[in-house]
């Protein structure tokens, strides 16, 4: 990616990968109808029923590989510049971020977290994009959206209300939800727990500085009535 003139080492494959790599063409010879998903499905299958001891031999070329990465990670390191060390820890940074962020989204999904409520505008989107003129998802966006601003505000008024609409229900949908999140020990995914750790510090920021003011107003009086 530019970093080094050292080609950065790649990930070695996990036990699994290893096995649907040197198994893909078998299962696909057998199965020549079957889909991408499908045939995942049979691998992810097979993998689980797999022997442990044959998964072992898996795992150790896992290891193998794992600790010639490390060795080829630490010379690819030993090379950089200040400057590329910098660039190669945040873009390892931004990685970590995303794939928590990821992660987070999926064990939402998997507890079931309503959908969020739809402005007025992703509604009328929604309903005309499939009609829109354009050559391209953001040529017809970019029409869309042109021809909503051009809008009257009673030619809006019917998403606006469907949009109203959906905020209640996602309001709805989500006291259930949170009160079910508590039941499960899961305060952390409620709103107001979130927005009470996030008020917090703006509350203690008003604090002092109310309490600066109020020191500086006795000070004040303090040295009015000693002059006197």
């Amino acid at each position: 990616r530019g970093t080094s003139s050292i080609q950065r080492p790649k990930r070695p494959l996990t036990a699994y990968f290893r096995f649907v790599m040197d198994n893909r063409p078998a299962f696909r010879e057998k199965n020549p109808e079957a889909s991408n998903t499908e045939l995942i499905k049979k691998l992810a299958g097979a993998w689980k029923e797999l022997p442990a001891s044959q998964k072992q031999v898996y795992e150790e070329a896992r290891k193998t590989d794992w600790k010639r990465y490390g060795e080829q990670m630490a010379a690819y390191k030993a090379q950089l510049t200040p400057a590329q060390a910098a660039a190669l820890k945040e873009e390892r940074r931004k990685q970590l971020a995303k794939r928590r962020s990821i992660r987070a989204k999926r064990e939402l999904n998997l507890l079931g977290k309503p959908k969020r409520a739809r402005s007025g505008f992703n509604i009328f989107l929604s309903e005309n994009f499939q009609e829109s003129e354009g050559n391209s998802p953001v040529a017809k966006l970019k029409k869309l959206f042109d021809t909503w601003q051009k809008m009257s505000a009673s030619q809006k008024q019917p998403y606006l209300q469907l949009a109203e609409d959906d905020k209640i229900r996602y309001e709805n949908e989500m006291k259930l939800w949170e009160a079910k999140m508590i039941e499960l020990g899961r305060e952390d995914l409620v709103r107001s727990k979130k927005q009470k750790l996030k008020k917090k510090p703006a509350e203690t920021v008003k604090q002092t500085e109310t309490a600066k003011a109020s020191s500086g107003r006795g000070k004040k009086a303090k040295l009015k009535k000693s002059e006197e």
